[in-house]
């Protein structure tokens, strides 16, 4: 048997949670200077807002709207070494307003890469799965070299210079030639000029000439995430239609999952779940990608030491034969290369 070489996955991605306090505050206790902090608040109606150390500080993205970039000095105006600093905007620091950010190590400043037929700006962490990727447009078919060293399991890639939805890639999808989109409800599309019908290599991904991904001059941003044993894992699973549902194997106990109906609209919101919003089963405080309402509560899964099962019958997570997939980081790997000793369940 093989072990994760990542014996704490907080090094690498965490959760925090916050009180906003009407005016600039530094959020700590990260465990690291995160390269992208994604942020939601919890309490009320407000967009969520992604920032990362390749863009830089101030430069936001709402992952639940096809807005261009916009440079807010009031949102994220610096990363720490262990967190990032708020500023007075009601999407990040409303005073008495709850908020989760979600913090993930890339490689910090981003290099030249030249593997593809774009010349890219990367942030890779290998050992983690996971980069960031600056690019601008050709508007021919081209490839981006994204770091990694393995393939993408999922690439998640937003226009940043205009107004487009955000595409994603899903190696659980139908084919390279199909994509999601991550600010609405739709089910996979069958959209060639996204990915050019081409699944990401060890060095590459490709894309075709969609305005989402690859307009002459048009800038972009690309989040590369690559599959780690025992502490990220990208996949897909089939529902069964009832509250004793699926169990997903992981190799690790989630501290993070995301998910999405792949074969319907019907039931299709993006769905994030933590391990400190919810700290015990079954985890129901849930927030969707795809639109800015506040935390609701829903049933959803029972969290475990190697996975999550599925505790609801509702088509958002577990239709009869509904198709789904889903991306998960580690709370506690399984089994880790150092202790080799069994996570821990609820």
């Amino acid at each position: 048997m093989s072990y994760t070489t990542i014996d704490n996955p907080g090094l690498f991605f965490n959760t925090v949670l916050y009180t906003g306090n009407g005016s600039s505050q530094s959020i700590t206790g990260v465990g690291h200077q995160p390269d992208w902090v994604w942020i939601k608040q919890r309490s009320a109606t407000e967009n969520h807002n992604v920032t990362d150390s390749v863009r830089g500080a101030t430069k936001t993205l709402e992952p639940n709207t096809s807005a261009a970039e916009a440079t807010y000095a009031q949102v994220v105006s610096a990363f720490g070494s262990d967190g990032f600093t708020v500023g007075t905007s009601d999407y990040v620091n409303k005073n008495t307003s709850t908020y989760v950010s979600w913090n993930w190590k890339a490689g910090g400043s981003a290099s030249s890469n030249s593997d593809g037929s774009i010349t890219s700006s990367v942030s890779a962490n290998t050992t983690a799965g996971f980069s960031i990727v600056s690019y601008t447009g050709t508007g021919s078919n081209a490839t981006v070299g994204h770091g990694l060293g393995v393939a993408p399991s999922m690439i998640i890639i937003k226009a940043r210079s205009a107004a487009e939805s955000w595409t994603v890639y899903h190696k659980d999808l139908t084919s390279a030639a199909y994509n999601l989109t991550l600010n609405d409800t739709s089910a996979e599309a069958n959209n060639p000029s996204h990915f050019n019908s081409t699944a990401p290599t060890s060095s590459v991904f490709s894309i075709g000439t969609s305005g989402r991904v690859n307009v002459s001059s048009q800038t972009q941003i690309a989040y590369c995430f690559a599959d780690v044993k025992g502490y990220l894992k990208i996949g897909g699973y089939t529902g069964n239609g009832n509250a004793d549902g699926t169990f997903v194997y992981t190799g690790f106990k989630p501290a993070w999952i995301l998910s999405k109906r792949t074969d319907s609209s019907s039931g299709g919101e993006w769905n994030l779940l933590d391990n400190k919003r919810d700290t015990f089963n079954v985890a129901d405080a849930k927030l969707e990608v795809n639109n800015s309402d506040a935390e609701e509560t829903d049933v959803m899964y029972d969290i475990l030491s190697n996975g999550f099962k599925i505790r609801a019958g509702d088509g958002n997570i577990n239709a009869s034969s509904g198709t789904y997939i889903y991306m998960a980081f580690a709370e506690n790997p399984f089994v880790t290369a150092g202790t080799k000793a069994a996570g821990t369940a609820r």
